[in-house]
């Protein structure tokens, strides 16, 4: 009773409110979600530098900037995200902050390609601990008629921690390299002291995070089973070799087409390596593809009715999909702004840094709230309409990705950049609640779940690298930050799809689920 009296307080009229506590541990969770996207994106300032003293090729940058985080953002998120709702969520962000924060700093004393695509990936680990842990807790600490803008709030950092990364991974790598010209303590360059600056102070708000308090759940929320062990099972549906025995349980059919998936995604790999020389990003996409596969075909026997309404709705699966072309184009963007910037157009890193940083953070935040706006407008007069905003998201920034990575004007450059970022984050809001509308209120964690699958394994983990590979094939990396509008054709048909067939699907969601089990 008193954990429920922390959380709410009740006005004059009876209505529930949150409390100030409540408002407390929300602004915790915002300097938490700053820090992830600091940690995240901090990559993209100091590509240039990195590159430089590793003698790395631009489709390795792009490794580094997506595969190698995408993949185990995007598989450890499934497991995590459904540990969120079974065990202490503030312990669980707690130890994923504390690894991500140590992995950035780990990146700090990389010394070679190797180390630091390991210390990548364990970011990409950490970080999928983030948003189902913070989701649930405020979920739990508003009250309903408060939690959009809660949750709106935690948002903001997101494109807060996508800006600040820029200016101060340009400023502490200037500081540091002027003050140590031939490298510092151990060696260091300031790339390297940048990423221990924003690692390192995250194991102290750790700590910090450690001291909130812990909702209390209602009984039937906990669950039977263990949770760890229960992590534990999930964590193996997606880990070779543990596939093979999952599979095994829906016998020897099952097993077969397991092994001929991972066949096919060995051999489309080794094309892949033999055409571009990258072993680590086909060897992440092929294991990445594979685990969800494995997961997919699992969940498929342990819960029909989810994977019915999720895997078996084309809706749904082209929604996604389609998203996720438009997400490669972001994440391509922003990974790759500032060094085609400072390579191509030659601009001063903290003047770019400064600006690309801002521009970053008022046209996300901007994007977001105007296309949940018509996004919502849309659907009240068509069940479909969410669909045309996420078209807009993909059609809308080609005139100024065109014009904005030809042009030799550095203000037109900063201008259309703003354009482009602000018309593809109004798709972010349309898509995530079109995934939402088309499955039952207990199916919403893995329909997220499986949302981001896409916009991180299509989106995040190709778009960096697809920018990087192509900039080196053709010795030009205008021409390969100008190949992402080619997804945009291939979007578009998937979302007229999406738009045909979603009225039907969201008219027949309980009887296909009830079908299904």
């Amino acid at each position: 009773m008193a954990d429920q009296q922390e959380q709410t307080v009740r006005t004059a009229g009876g209505e529930a409110r949150a409390s100030g506590y409540s408002w407390y541990v929300l602004s915790t969770l915002v300097i938490v979600y700053i820090f992830n996207f600091i940690d995240r994106q901090i990559l993209s300032i100091l590509a240039v530098d990195i590159k430089r003293d590793l003698a790395l090729t631009d489709g390795q940058l792009g490794f580094l900037g997506g595969a190698a985080f995408a993949v185990f953002y995007a598989l450890f998120g499934v497991p995590l995200g459904r540990l969120a709702d079974r065990w202490h969520r503030v312990r669980l962000l707690t130890i994923g902050l504390a690894l991500w924060s140590a992995m950035t700093a780990a990146s700090g004393l990389a010394r070679n390609y190797l180390t630091l695509s390991l210390a990548r990936m364990g970011v990409g680990v950490g970080e999928a601990s983030a948003s189902p842990t913070a989701y649930s807790l405020i979920s739990d600490y508003f009250p309903s008629r408060q939690r959009g803008t809660a949750l709106a709030i935690y948002s903001s950092g997101l494109y807060l921690g996508g800006g600040v990364s820029l200016l101060i991974g340009a400023k502490i790598s200037k500081v540091w390299d002027a003050a140590y010209p031939g490298g510092g303590w151990g060696g260091l360059v300031g790339w390297q002291a940048a990423f221990l600056a924003v690692g390192l102070p995250g194991l102290l708000v750790a700590l910090w995070v450690a001291t909130l308090r812990e909702p209390a759940r209602p009984a039937a929320e906990a669950g039977a089973k263990p949770p760890l062990r229960e992590f534990v099972t999930d964590l193996s549906m997606l880990m070779p070799p543990f596939t093979l025995w999952h599979a095994a349980q829906r016998g020897a059919m099952a097993v077969a087409a397991n092994i001929a998936f991972a066949a096919a995604m060995i051999a489309g790999a080794m094309l892949m390596i033999g055409i571009t020389g990258n072993v680590p990003q086909w060897t992440a996409m092929a294991f990445g593809y594979y685990a969800v596969f494995s997961w997919a075909a699992t969940l498929r026997r342990r819960d029909p009715a989810t994977f019915q309404l999720i895997w078996g709705t084309p809706a749904y699966i082209c929604t996604a999909l389609g998203y996720g072309l438009v997400s490669l184009g972001a994440y391509a963007l922003a990974f790759w702004a500032a060094p085609y910037a400072e390579t191509v157009l030659e601009l001063p890193k903290e003047e770019l840094a400064f600006i690309l940083g801002a521009n970053g953070a008022v046209s996300g935040f901007l994007g977001v709230i105007l296309g949940g706006r018509m996004s919502d407008a849309l659907r009240a007069r068509n069940p479909a309409g969410r669909i045309l905003v996420i078209m807009f998201g993909i059609l809308a920034p080609i005139v100024p990705i065109w014009i904005g990575f030809t042009t030799s004007d550095s203000t037109v450059f900063y201008v259309m950049n703003f354009l482009a970022g602000m018309f593809a984050a109004t798709a972010l809001g349309a898509a995530a609640a079109t995934t939402q509308d088309l499955v039952l209120p207990r199916m919403r964690g893995t329909a997220t779940a499986s949302f981001f699958l896409a916009t991180t394994l299509v989106g995040l983990a190709l778009g960096p690298y697809m920018v990087g590979q192509i900039s080196d094939l053709t010795g030009s990396m205008r021409t390969g930050v100008l190949s992402i509008i080619a997804v945009a054709p291939i979007s578009l048909v998937l979302l007229i799809v999406a738009y045909r067939a979603l009225p039907a699907a969201e008219a027949t969601i309980e009887e296909r689920a009830r079908t299904a089990s």
